[in-house]
């Protein structure tokens, strides 16, 4: 099994279409090609961890998104943000979130602190 460093995005395209490959064989997990991917797949996701990395979510979006997904109306906002005018002004960037949202939103929406706490996207601009 030779399998070299992913240093160009060459190597990178290249790695990427024969994991592609290997996918569609859907090998055991115990065999040279179930081994073989497992290598390539570590390798990608280190090369793509470097070269490509995806930044965390605006905080704002991060929450609509959440609502959308829940099929959440902004008055189910309420017990995390406070009161109605309160949601309206967080979602439209007129307010910041304090602790105590980022606390209930993070408890009770299951969206990670460390996106809520971020600054927005639309107040850096």
């Amino acid at each position: 099994m030779e399998i070299k460093a992913i240093r160009t995005e060459g190597d990178y395209l290249a790695a990427l279409q024969e994991v592609s490959a290997l996918i569609d064989l859907d090998p055991s997990p115990d065999g040279p090609e179930g081994e073989r991917l497992e290598v390539l797949g570590t390798l990608v996701q280190a090369y793509e961890a470097r070269h490509h990395p995806i930044d965390l979510p605006d905080p704002v979006e991060a929450i609509k998104f959440r609502m959308e997904q829940s099929g959440m109306t902004v008055k189910d906002l309420v017990p995390y943000i406070g009161s109605l005018n309160r949601v309206y002004e967080v979602l439209s960037y007129k307010r910041s979130l304090s602790l105590n949202m980022i606390r209930r939103l993070s408890e009770g929406l299951h969206i990670p602190a460390e996106v809520l706490i971020r600054k927005p996207e639309a107040v850096e601009a």
